[in-house]
């Protein structure tokens, strides 16, 4: 293994991050090979690539699990994140970007911007993640670079700058040409790999170069006031200018550098490397990290430095036959030592590191310590869960946690024998530990255990899970909308909880007021009771039996959401009142008080994108409307439309076989959550009845 000094301006923590199929994994495959991580090139078409080790991905040749490698190139040290581009996981790519310093955007030279891209792009540009563009498969018939640099231009509003361009493009795609250098790279295929040729760009481009050298000195020097005077005195800048200002840009977000190949070829992909090299950041290169203590609630700073306090967030979890539970850290500031006893500040535990590894995929190296700005993984941390903070004991300090979209899709599954069950609670504890977007939950009236996720995909490869990895055998029910409540008025409302038994009763009395809040704002709770009305000891328990009543909504039983409740007054008695006397009362009071304001059904409504030829346009468009689908849009790109449209999730299932047959296979779509809508009322009673019938049974 390469031996590597712990500066962490050497350090570059990159992820890889696109639409399905653009060619992450065959991107990730050739970085590891060029840089000398492996001595074979994985296929994915083969099922042999090194980053898609599941055996579900394999089968597939999609990626399902974000894997983790580190590699070295010229001297840096890049760890690297392949995420899944499906959308039933991105809860991976949203936990990666979460501990990441840099990204590569990778778009199909044919496809272009494409649904999941949007997604992705949107979640960095939550987590302020500085990215580079690399336009992959430009050996594919209907390449087309320059419509792809507009798009990420038009519909992702990136600062878009090639720094490389094609030569030639679908099968006539010999090489690029660096702008920033100025030369032609042509790559001759052989067995190894590719052999690389620098020579003076040929004449019939060298026109297009320079207006691209021109376009990009022009770009860059709007981001840069000592570049910006020698381009208005018409002074060629260095080179070494060149690069720092982009370094700059890129990482302050105001440029996307854009780069192009054929990973596939191994056309590409060793500029590429400079390139996350020269313009994206070291640990160094950004802002410190902001947390607050856990005591106090005062916001604290730490650099990114081994001599700073340890603050380091657990991303990911992953249970492992063989060693247990793996913890994916990321260490931002100070050293996290094996053997050490550390402390998480989320949960306030103290737990020992056993051992650390740095990763390849599923294979690992035992090493003795990570430093500012590694990431690794942690066998030890058994009470550690995704989002949590690792720091010191006596300098604590809790890191902003990761948010995951809720499930939308929920499916019963049955135990198939007496073993399987006592099996199946312990499989799918260790699944929901691993996934945030995945929960299970037994139907407290039916006795059903019902499953939860982000798609029928996730849902699919779940139980695969459980069959090949835990032995369990389960049974599949049929994919159902996980429905949720809300109020639609506001109301106050006064309740008395009181039980006289022997000996000691049950007194509490409390007043509410309920009203909707914000969609996706979900529970707020505030306390406006004055003069110890109510005792402060209380106060918790009454938030506590509001959450119970919102488990299960006094609507048709799902969960409620965006509900704001203040307590404004009540009372409670000496010697009768106690905890879960005002748990009892605060549950019986919300479920009362929502009733009285008015309930409504909401559903998950999806953002689709159905890709069609233009024959076949109005009979999607009129078979989408038929499904409650609104259409926001339809982009014609050649000879093909994408209809893009909201559609009721409950109107999806089955979806892919109704486009097969409408556009005689040659439709493909993608849909991904978009937000909660009201459910209009003839279907909401419909659906009520029938979950009231089905419960009854």
């Amino acid at each position: 293994m390469e031996i590597f000094s712990s500066d962490p301006r050497k350090v570059r923590n990159v992820g890889l991050m696109a639409h399905i199929d653009a060619g992450k994994t065959t991107v990730t495959e050739r970085i590891l090979f060029f840089t000398g991580k492996s001595h074979r090139i994985g296929e994915v078409h083969d099922g042999k690539a090194t980053m898609d080790w599941m055996v579900q991905e394999q089968e597939r040749g999609i990626t399902i699990t974000s894997a983790a490698t580190t590699t070295y190139w010229k001297g840096y040290r890049i760890n690297i994140i392949d995420t899944p581009g499906h959308v039933d996981f991105t809860a991976e790519v949203e936990r990666s970007l979460r501990v990441l310093d840099g990204t590569v955007a990778l778009f199909c030279a044919v496809g272009g911007v494409q649904p999941q891209s949007e997604t992705v792009w949107r979640q960095a540009e939550k987590y302020r993640v500085p990215r580079i563009a690399f336009v992959n498969k430009m050996d594919r018939a209907g390449a087309d670079f320059e419509a792809v640099v507009e798009e990420i231009r038009r519909e992702l509003g990136g600062n878009a700058v090639p720094i490389t361009i094609p030569i030639g493009a679908e099968s006539n795609f010999k090489g690029i040409i660096d702008i920033v250098e100025m030369k032609a790279i042509y790559y001759d295929d052989t067995e190894s790999g590719a052999v690389m040729r620098i020579e003076e760009i040929p004449k019939d481009v060298l026109e297009k170069a320079r207006e691209a050298e021109r376009i990009l000195i022009e770009r860059i020097s709007e981001q840069d006031d000592l570049l910006m005077e020698k381009f208005i005195d018409g002074i060629q800048p260095e080179r070494d200018e060149v690069v720092k200002a982009m370094r700059q840009a890129t990482i302050d977000g105001r440029i996307i550098p854009v780069l192009c190949g054929s990973a596939l070829r191994n056309k590409g992909i060793r500029r590429l490397l400079d390139a996350i090299v020269d313009f994206l950041p070291s640990p160094l290169d950004l802002p410190p990290v902001i947390g607050t203590n856990d005591e106090t609630g005062v916001e604290i700073l730490r650099q990114p430095s081994d001599d700073a306090p340890l603050a380091a967030l657990a991303f990911k979890v992953q249970t492992d036959k063989h060693t247990g539970k793996l913890t994916y850290v990321r260490v931002y500031s100070g050293i996290l030592k094996a053997g050490e006893v550390v402390y998480n500040s989320t949960r306030q535990k103290l737990q020992r590191v056993g051992r650390i590894f740095e990763m390849h995929a599923n294979k690992r190296y035992a090493i003795d310590e990570l430093h500012a700005g590694d990431v690794g993984a942690v066998i030890g941390l058994s009470d550690t869960q995704t989002g949590d903070t690792i720091c010191k004991q006596d300098e604590p300090i809790i890191l902003e946690s990761i948010e995951f979209p809720a499930p939308v899709i929920d499916v019963a599954i049955a135990p198939e024998t007496r073993a399987d069950s006592d099996r199946l609670g312990r499989a799918l504890n260790k699944l929901a530990e691993e996934d945030p977007t995945f929960i299970a939950k037994t139907d407290p009236e039916t006795g059903e255990v019902i499953i939860s996720g982000m798609g029928e995909l996730h849902l699919d490869i779940i139980t695969d899970r459980l069959r090949r990895e835990f032995g369990v055998g389960v049974s599949v029910g049929k994919p159902q909308v996980a429905y949720r409540e809300t109020i639609i008025g506001s109301v106050d409302h006064s309740y008395k909880h009181v039980k006289q038994t022997g000996g000691h009763g049950q007194y509490a009395h409390v007043c509410i007021h309920v009203e909707p809040s914000p969609p996706r704002s979900g529970f707020q709770f505030e306390n406006k009771v004055t003069g110890g009305r109510i005792p402060r000891e209380y106060i918790p328990a009454i938030e506590r039996g509001i959450v119970d009543a919102m488990a299960e909504g006094p609507y048709a039983g799902y969960p409620m959401v965006d509900v704001r409740v203040v307590l404004v007054d009540g009372s409670a008695h000496e010697v009768d009142s106690s905890e879960q006397a005002f748990r009892i009362c605060a549950a019986h009071a919300f479920k009362e008080a929502c009733k009285k304001a008015g309930l409504e059904l909401l559903e998950p409504i999806m953002r689709v994108e159905v890709t069609v030829h233009e024959e076949h346009v109005g009979a999607v468009t009129s078979n989408l409307c038929s499904k409650r689908g609104r259409i926001l849009n339809v982009e014609a790109k050649g000879k093909t439309s994408v209809l893009t449209a909201h559609v009721p999730l409950a109107e999806m299932f089955g979806y892919a076989s109704e486009l097969r047959n409408l556009t005689s296979g040659r439709g493909e779509f993608t849909m991904h959550f978009e937000h909660y809508e009201a459910v209009p009322y003839s279907i909401a009673e419909a659906i009520v009845e029938a979950r009231r019938k089905s419960r009854a049974n």
